[in-house]
């Protein structure tokens, strides 16, 4: 039987997004993980950007965005119903927030994190701006319980990868931060068996190496 193949690597967010769809809807996927400093030609001979995620489906067809991949595993099967029971609307609203994470959130997180290859601004100038999406998170959760609804959808699990990098850069200060339903939300992200299930560690993939089925 040939499954989808799932180029990942484990502490990338936009691959545990990917991981975290594939494991919800439960479709069987060959886990390849890789590291990044040596990268398979099997997955650039598909994919010649060389980032991850890339799935590669059963049929062939190479999906390479990690927003893309939790589409096509959420549309196939979404039985904690993260996505297809979303309305029209709550679907903008979860592209939004997505693209929003993805655009500005993403820029200032990864100044904040590596401050010193930066030095235009201070650290905290670059927490700060981060900052301005977390306040939007706050005032989400406080209305709805998660982003779009009283659980999590797939906008919620596209979104706390980064929120954890966020966190993680100063735990300290995050811990006494004025988000304390952002810290609650991503705490219990934290510590599920889902988020449990797709941080396992794997050896780095090679060719002649057994197949590993995830989730």
């Amino acid at each position: 039987m040939r499954y989808p193949t799932l180029y990942s690597f484990r502490r990338c967010p936009y691959a545990m997004r990917a991981r975290l769809a594939l494991a919800a809807s439960g479709i069987k996927t060959e886990l390849r993980e890789v590291v990044l400093k040596d990268k398979p030609a099997e997955l650039l001979a598909i994919s010649p950007k060389g980032t991850v995620p890339v799935l590669q489906t059963e049929t062939g067809k190479v999906i390479d965005e990690s927003i893309d991949i939790m589409r096509w595993a959420l549309e196939k099967r979404d039985p904690k119903d993260w996505y297809q029971m979303l309305t029209h609307q709550q679907k903008q609203h979860c592209d939004e927030l997505i693209a929003n994470n993805d655009g500005e959130f993403k820029y200032y997180l990864d100044r904040y994190k590596y401050a010193d290859r930066y030095p235009e601004y201070p650290e905290l100038y670059y927490r700060e701006q981060g900052e301005a999406t977390l306040q939007k998170l706050e005032s989400l959760l406080a209305k709805n319980g998660c982003l779009l609804t009283e659980k999590w959808t797939m906008a919620d699990i596209a979104l706390l990868p980064f929120i954890r990098q966020f966190a993680s850069v100063d735990m300290n200060w995050f811990q006494q931060s004025p988000y304390p339903l952002v810290r609650d939300w991503l705490s219990e992200f934290l510590h599920s068996d889902l988020f449990a299930s797709v941080m396992v560690k794997y050896e780095q993939w090679h060719a002649e190496q057994p197949t590993v089925l995830f989730p």
